[in-house]
């Protein structure tokens, strides 16, 4: 299943993300950024129903000098004594902190939050994480992107999933092995009979019914750290 994963990324086609039974248990709908048109948005809305994000690689982060959304409420508090208690994170049952960076739209959207829009924003992203990649420099984010936005971005842990093993790194992990722009949008698949995250069982049946891969975490995992063992080999 990782293989034909891998060739749906390739073409800029969804893959569904399953994470762990013992983490958050959920189903993630995963499209490259760098493909992502107002109709994948449309959908991920719809059949997801969860947040829409940008997963991004630590690499391309740090050139696009976008921070972990709790650095900037730890600095802010300093100023804004209120935040200490909002930033404050330790109950988070499921992991030991957040993803989250900025949340953005593009300099070019309206409202930013139609289909168009976030699909403008989205795929500008994927592109502008594809050049610093390829190119090793880093890019004036402000110039294009501004925020408050619609589009949140993630910013995956430095190794990936050696490091952390979110639907953030999972993602980007795929992406990196696909050879693609380490950029990838992700929207949680939620249930609107249970209120609940939608459970495995129906998310498999969605993905046999739509055709779409279902992988999961722990096929990442593995096949990413064989990834990595085969390039280090290759350049030792």
């Amino acid at each position: 299943m990782i293989e034909y994963a891998l060739r749906q990324f390739r073409m800029g086609k969804p893959v569904l993300i399953y994470d762990f039974d013992d983490r958050e248990g959920e189903t993630d709908i995963a499209i490259p950024a760098i493909a992502v048109t107002p109709k994948d948005v449309a959908m991920m809305r719809i059949e997801g129903g969860g947040l829409i994000c940008v997963a991004i690689h630590p690499i391309a982060a740090e050139k696009l000098g976008l921070p972990f959304m709790h650095d900037v409420l730890r600095i802010a508090s300093e100023k804004m004594p209120e935040l200490v208690k909002v930033s404050d994170a330790r109950d988070i049952k499921y992991d030991s902190r957040s993803s989250f960076s900025l949340w953005v739209n593009h300099r070019n959207t309206f409202t930013g939050i139609t289909d168009r829009d976030r699909a403008l924003t989205i795929r500008r992203i994927g592109e502008v994480v594809d050049y610093v990649m390829l190119n090793g420099k880093r890019f004036d984010f402000g110039s294009e992107f501004r925020s408050p936005g619609h589009v949140a971005l993630l910013r995956a842990a430095d190794g990936l999933v050696y490091n952390r093993v979110g639907q953030t790194e999972l993602s980007v992990a795929l992406a990196e092995m696909a050879g693609i722009a380490p950029a990838v949008a992700i929207c949680e698949m939620l249930d609107a009979e249970s209120g609940k995250a939608l459970s495995k069982k129906k998310a498999k049946e969605y993905a046999e019914e739509k055709g779409i891969p279902f992988v999961e975490g722990k096929e990442i995992v593995k096949c990413y750290k064989e990834f990595k063992e085969v390039r280090m080999n290759i350049f030792e």
